[in-house]
């Protein structure tokens, strides 16, 4: 997959992310000195399922959508990280992160993810799924946001975007869904379904390292751009 151009603009977009905060700390500095603008992004990336809840399953190579959507997780917060952001994983390893105790596990598992996203104050939330459909020709990566907040929409068009133009047969427009963690959060949040894997050619992308890197230095260029284009 060519993305170095892409990995080039993100490069640039960054930096000019960077020094723009950086020139407000200046500015606030000289002109109130007690002011203290914000340091960092705060993304929250959210790894959907894991524990006893394994989600979708790959038909061929039978790897279970929580084992594919933590490591796209990791990937995604190593290269926000790179460039300066602030990163608060909803799951960092295998285990659900349900109470071991609650009676309803799904209840409890969807309660702590909002529980981390509210005491991480974020400025945008991304969720990490794979998809998968009873038809295995379905397709494509698409981006789904609640419209209870209009920055949503905006968010998840952006990033569409940016997979549209280098994700092969990625969806052209996102959708809108009500989804618990994207619904009940005040912050600019999507979540991201990064293929098929019901779907024999879509799985073996999805399992390879070099797409997993590929796909999240996509998304990362996705971020940025919601970024310059609302000067957050």
């Amino acid at each position: 997959m060519k993305v170095l151009t892409l990995r080039k603009r993100a490069i640039v977009i960054g930096l000019c992310v960077l020094l723009c905060v950086a020139g407000v700390v200046i500015y606030f500095t000289a002109i109130r000195p007690t002011f203290q603008p914000k340091p960092q992004y705060t993304i929250v990336i959210d790894a959907g399922h894991g524990g006893r809840d394994g989600g979708a399953v790959g038909k061929t190579t039978e790897t279970t959508e929580s084992y594919l959507n933590l490591q796209f997780s990791l990937k995604l917060k190593s290269i926000c990280e790179e460039y300066g952001f602030k990163v608060v994983l909803t799951r960092k390893d295998m285990n659900g992160i349900y109470s071991a105790f609650a009676s309803n596990k799904k209840r409890s598992e969807m309660e702590k993810r909002m529980e981390i996203i509210e005491s991480a104050n974020p400025d945008l939330v991304v969720s990490i799924h794979m998809n998968s459909f009873s038809n295995s020709s379905a397709r494509g990566a698409q981006v789904f946001y609640a419209e209870n907040f209009p920055e949503n929409e905006e968010f998840a068009q952006t990033v569409q975007d940016a997979l549209n133009e280098k994700i092969p047969n990625a969806k052209k427009t996102p959708k809108s869904s009500d989804f618990y963690v994207i619904n009940t959060t005040s912050k600019p949040s999507i979540l991201v379904e990064c293929g098929f894997l019901s779907n024999p050619e879509e799985e073996r992308l999805l399992v390879s390292e070099e797409y997993q890197e590929d796909f999240c230095y996509v998304l990362f260029y996705g971020i940025l751009s919601y970024f310059s284009v609302n000067n957050l």
